[in-house]
């Protein structure tokens, strides 16, 4: 397995974050990939930046990004009180995927919660995605909700 370093995104990282969200079948729909960035995209990484319970992270191999992932760590009244991670937006390189790099990315996100004290960590797919289910179910991952979005 491939050592990888995890860091926090910063502004320049931006277009490669953008070209991973868009490389693959449901982010070629939905994505903007055109340079310079979407100003939303440039307005959204300053708002997660600017916030402390938000972590845009990306993985790194010789300085080259080659995967990210967006943490949110929520405080809840439910469960005693218990804070919850929340990963989303997950991407990994084509060339990099069966590797080992999303493990490594699931554990060092699911230390960062253990650190911020979370009780749980959870995060939504797609159903079109089942790789990516076996591949959460693999980590321990259990599909015991059922989750709902609105498109406004």
């Amino acid at each position: 397995m491939t050592s990888i370093a995890f860091r926090p995104a910063q502004p320049a990282d931006l277009p490669a974050i953008i070209a991973l969200l868009a490389n693959d079948m449901l982010g070629a729909q939905r994505e903007d990939s055109s340079s310079p960035p979407n100003p939303r995209y440039v307005a959204a990484l300053e708002a997660i930046l600017a916030d402390p319970n938000q972590l845009q992270v990306v993985a790194t191999l010789d300085d080259a990004v080659i995967g990210c992932l967006q943490l949110t760590f929520i405080p809840g009244l439910a469960r005693m009180g218990a804070w919850r991670g929340l990963i989303e937006a997950v991407r990994i390189a084509e060339m990099q995927r069966s590797s080992g790099v999303g493990q490594q990315m699931f554990e060092w996100a699911i230390a960062q919660c253990r650190a911020r004290g979370c009780d749980l960590v959870q995060l939504t797919t797609d159903k079109a995605r089942p790789d990516a289910h076996r591949f959460y179910e693999r980590l321990g991952f259990v599909g015991s909700h059922i989750g709902y979005k609105l498109n406004l």
